[in-house]
């Protein structure tokens, strides 16, 4: 078998299938049957299938969806062959398979997993759980039973996350770490978030707990929180714990693959991407210092070459698929759209004429349509949104446009119905300036002022969806109501203009109660008045109180907020699955390129793409290339004194090489005077009591055990003295001895005293710590 045969299986277009899976599949088994035939040359001739081979010479739409005349004789000859085909084109470290979705592709599970490791494919779609999704379940429901427990009943939020918690303490978050053992502890921070979305949906479930479930929902963002922020190696916080891809099984079928810093934006989890760790992964993102691997996209791997100081290494034409540089072309491509728009609105052609300005801006237009309808098309309707919504109606009114334009230019010059054209098609193209310069805002969110600014409104519109549903109703009960009374009147409904208009002032405040006399009075001025006291006193008030609502729970969590916004921005970047990044109007420039991708070996069409890119891109590249050269100098500075590669020296670390708090004792000063946050101040001073009390306790009983002691020998002195026949005792030594007696009833009235006072003080201390 010749070496160029056996190089061409892994030059096989690789997502042929994604643009027609019966041509892609065509193709690759061609592919197969020409090297298992070098490969058996002596074979028999019956096992090569010739139906199969003859029954796809043609893309007729049907073999798409049924199975192909003659699949089941090339069973046995499969079987029997594969095992050599895969010694031999296994060496490939990129071999991948279809889409696992296309199950009509391969008669049994045996050949469908052989498969996926015998014919190669770049950037295959199917991604795998990096743990098995039944152990990250088992993981998940450990975690859940854990949370369960610690938070027991309904809680305060403010207990749960307010520092030195007494419900999640150190022992709750050691114990979640312990949930993944010692093989599996990578995916708890991941699992966390799963529990979290278990929780938030039961407490949809379950409205009677819903509080419970929502306070165990933030416990779940607490603890991940604080195993990102406590894990000290950061390749494994990155590479392993977020950005590793795991999946759970629900309905007896794993998940999709996803990592925690898709999950965490996913479900908007604010306190855990505001952790200092998933910040920083996302900071390694945006600047392109961690990339998908060519080979397998569900793994992140270091940029190579951030510490190269070389000026043409960065002139790569790939590191505009990085975050940073996707919106500054995207920025620089809206601005050039602005100035386009503003070129042609000021200069108005009488004749009705497309000009070089005014073409482009369509082409543009065209350009930013397919973008959507892509992303429509891959994504489906769960990336449709705010922003969606409010590009399609902008590109409808230049679309309109430029069709009215055309239907225009079919007239001869000098006609009134080519002027009325060109005017309206101008109308639709000055009706759509707010639009096209609010649309900037869209490319500037990744800038704190813009982006806090834009998650304020994002939320007040949200919470204005109450105001207009009831708006809604009451609009159509009351224009029934006034078309009823015009129809009463005289049969005929010929004030609907009137009576929209009026509804309208209202709604604006800005009634106008003229002309309602003659809805069958006194009814419709009646109806009028409740209309406009209902939309400007209760809706309207209503629609202020959700506002500042809106606003206020925005304010108090606003940098977190803005967080999640630059995450969720950056994600969209890090999520694209092209290959070769054309942003929009380069896109059209793609789909002329695209077709040569049928043709070309792959080697050969990535030169041509790059080339492309680097002609397309070259100012962009020019100024990242500049600025990943100085970045290079600050990151081999960095390393040089032992930090992190984005570590920047701040005015207070300028200095510090020049003092040692360590040995001029300046540090256990500060020790010694610190507060000790983790015991709260009233308690410490009641354990410092009851220590005190403790050790006044034990003075009292020694000096108890010495009294009696001194009595006990006081009285055997005396019996020894009778015992040996001493004389009595003179009138003087009686005294003495009565004296004696008199001083130790004091002293053991002394200690009774001071047991009564321990003992007193014992209660009391006991009392204050209740």
């Amino acid at each position: 078998m010749k070496g160029g045969e056996l190089l061409r299986i892994h030059l096989i277009p690789p997502v042929m299938h994604r643009e027609c899976p019966a041509v892609g599949r065509r193709h690759l088994r061609q592919e197969e049957d020409k090297l298992l035939s070098d490969l058996l040359s002596g074979a028999n001739n019956k096992n090569r299938e010739p139906g199969r081979a003859e029954g796809r010479r043609e893309c007729d739409g049907r073999c798409c969806t049924s199975s192909e005349p003659g699949a089941e004789s090339g069973i046995p000859f499969l079987l029997l062959n594969l095992f050599a085909l895969r010694s031999i084109v296994s060496f490939h470290p990129g071999s991948r398979l279809l889409h696992p979705r296309h199950h009509h592709d391969f008669h049994s599970d045996w050949i469908r997993d052989d498969r996926r490791r015998l014919l190669p494919q770049y950037r295959s779609e199917h991604l795998e759980s990096a743990i098995p999704a039944p152990e990250v379940t088992k993981i998940a429901l450990k975690l859940r039973h854990l949370i369960e427990l610690a938070v027991p009943c309904e809680l305060d939020e403010v207990e749960i996350t307010k520092a030195h918690s007494k419900i999640i303490t150190t022992k709750v978050v050691k114990a979640a770490k312990e949930a993944g053992g010692s093989h599996y502890g990578s995916c708890v921070v991941f699992c966390l978030i799963v529990c979290k979305r278990w929780f938030k949906h039961q407490a949809l479930a379950e409205l009677w707990d819903a509080d419970l479930h929502r306070v165990r929902a933030v416990a779940c963002e607490v603890i991940a929180k604080q195993i990102i922020e406590t894990e000290d190696d950061l390749q494994y916080l990155m590479h392993s714990v977020l950005l590793r891809r795991y999946s759970v099984v629900v309905d007896g079928e794993a998940t999709p693959p996803a990592n925690a810093i898709e999950k965490a934006v996913d479900l908007h989890a604010v306190r855990v991407i505001g952790s200092s760790g998933y910040q920083k992964c996302i900071s390694y993102l945006w600047k392109g210092w961690l990339v998908q691997d060519e080979n397998d996209p569900a793994v992140f791997v270091d940029y190579k070459d951030k510490t190269n100081p070389s000026f043409l290494v960065h002139m790569d034409p790939d590191r505009i698929r990085a975050p940073m540089y996707q919106n500054a072309t995207q920025v620089l491509i809206s601005l050039i759209y602005i100035g386009l728009y503003t070129a042609v609105i000021n200069s108005v052609n009488a004749k009705g004429v497309l000009d070089a300005a005014e073409v482009l801006l369509y082409i543009f237009t065209l350009g930013f349509i397919c973008e959507e309808v892509t992303k429509f098309w891959k994504a489906g309707y769960h990336i449709l949104g705010f922003w969606n919504a409010f590009n399609g109606v902008l590109y409808t009114f230049i679309t309109l446009s430029l069709i009215l334009r055309i239907i225009g230019l079919t007239h001869d010059e000098g006609e009134p119905a080519r002027k009325m054209y060109s005017e309206l098609s101008y109308n639709f193209l000055a009706f759509s300036a707010p639009m096209i310069w609010s649309r900037l805002l869209l490319y500037l969110d990744s800038f704190r002022f813009f982006g806090a600014m834009l998650v304020v409104l994002k939320v007040m519109m949200k919470e204005s969806i109450i105001f207009f549903a009831l708006l809604a109703v009451l609009i159509i009960g009351f224009l029934q109501a006034f078309i009823g009374l015009d129809l009463a009147d005289d049969l005929v409904a010929d004030d609907i203009t009137f009576i929209m208009s009026a509804m309208a002032n209202a709604i604006m405040q800005s009634p106008d109660f003229d002309g309602f006399d003659r809805f069958s009075p006194p009814f419709g001025i009646i109806l009028y008045y409740c209309f406009t006291f209902i939309v400007m006193v209760v809706l309207l008030n209503i629609l202020i109180a959700l506002y500042n609502s809106a606003y206020e729970d925005i304010y108090d969590n606003a940098n977190d907020e803005y967080l999640a916004l630059f995450a969720q921005k950056t994600m969209q970047f890090v999520r694209a699955p092209d290959e070769n990044v054309y942003i929009p109007p380069f896109n059209l420039i793609e789909m002329i390129v695209i077709c040569l991708f049928w043709w070309m070996e792959k080697s050969k069409f990535e030169k041509m793409s790059d080339v492309i890119m680097g002609i397309l891109y070259s100012p962009v590249l020019v100024v990242a290339a500049i600025f990943e050269t100085r970045s290079a100098a600050d990151i081999r500075s960095n390393r040089a004194r032992g930090e992190e590669d984005d570590d920047t020296i701040e005015e207070w670390e300028q200095m510090m090489d020049q003092v040692d708090f360590e040995s001029d004792g300046w540090n256990k000063v500060c020790t010694s005077a610190k507060t000790n946050l983790e015991h709260d101040p009233t308690i410490y001073e009641v354990q410092q009591l009851r220590g005190e009390v403790e050790e006044l306790k034990k003075m009292l009983v020694e000096i108890s055990k010495a009294v009696s002691a001194g009595n006990a020998g006081n009285g055997q002195a005396s019996t020894n003295l009778i015992d040996l026949g001493e004389p009595a005792e003179s009138s003087s030594s009686k005294k003495k001895n009565k004296k004696k007696g008199k001083k130790n009833k004091k002293e053991k009235k002394a200690g009774d005293d001071a047991k009564e006072a321990a003992a007193a003080a014992v209660s009391s201390s006991s009392s204050d710590e209740e």
